[in-house]
C-alpha cells in the first residue's frame, strides 16, 4: 500500500499544472466572444451555486465536528463538484456575451471593487488549496488534511460568499 505522503507527491505536479492552466484558460477564454447564443440567465444560476456552496460548506464542518467523516466527505464532494459547474457556465457565460460594467458611484464602487479583486485572487489560490486539501483526505493524511483544511475552508467560504455579493451588486447593471 502506497504511503499518504507519496500519493500525495504523485498528484503534486498534476494538481500544480491544473492550478496554473485554470486562470490561464479562463483569462485566455474571456477574449474569446462566440455570438449567437444566449446565456445571459446563467449569472443567477452560477450565483446561486456559488451561494449553495458556502451552505454545503459550512454543513460540511458541521458533519465533521460532528464526527459525521461519511457526510463531510460527500458534502465536500459535492462543493467540488458544484465549483466545477460554476466554472464551466461561468466560461459560457464570458464567451457568449459582453462584460457588464459596475455602475455604481462614491464609497459603494470602491467596496464592490475590493470584494471582486479579493474574489478573483483567492478564487485562483483556492484551485491548489481545494485539491490539496483533498488528496489528503483521500489518501488517508488526516492529521496534513485538517491542518490544511484550517485555511482552504475560510478562503473557500469567502470566495463562495463574494461570489453572490459580487452578482447582487452588479447585477442591476446587467443588460
Amino acid at each position: 500500500m502506497e504511503q499518504a505522503g507519496g500519493i500525495e507527491q504523485r498528484y503534486k505536479k498534476l494538481i500544480i499544472a491544473v492550478s496554473i492552466v485554470i486562470p490561464l484558460a479562463v483569462a485566455a477564454l474571456f477574449g474569446i466572444k462566440i455570438p449567437g447564443y444566449d446565456f445571459s440567465f446563467l449569472p443567477p444560476i452560477y450565483a446561486s451555486i456559488n451561494g449553495a456552496t458556502a451552505v454545503l460548506l459550512i454543513f460540511a464542518v458541521v458533519a465533521i465536528k460532528n464526527k459525521k467523516r461519511v457526510w463531510h466527505e460527500r458534502l465536500m464532494k459535492i462543493c467540488i463538484l458544484l465549483s466545477l459547474t460554476f466554472l464551466v457556465m461561468y466560461i459560457l457565460y464570458h464567451m457568449t456575451s459582453d462584460s457588464t460594467s459596475y455602475g455604481g458611484e462614491g464609497a459603494i464602487r470602491y467596496v464592490y471593487f475590493f470584494i471582486l479583486i479579493t474574489h478573483i485572487l483567492l478564487s485562483i489560490a483556492i484551485i491548489p488549496m481545494v485539491l490539496f486539501t483533498y488528496v489528503r483526505a483521500i489518501s488517508g493524511s488526516f492529521e496534513r488534511h485538517r491542518a490544511l483544511a484550517k485555511f482552504t475552508f475560510p478562503i473557500w467560504l469567502y470566495v463562495a460568499i463574494t461570489g453572490v455579493i459580487v452578482y447582487w451588486m452588479i447585477s442591476p447593471y446587467y443588460k
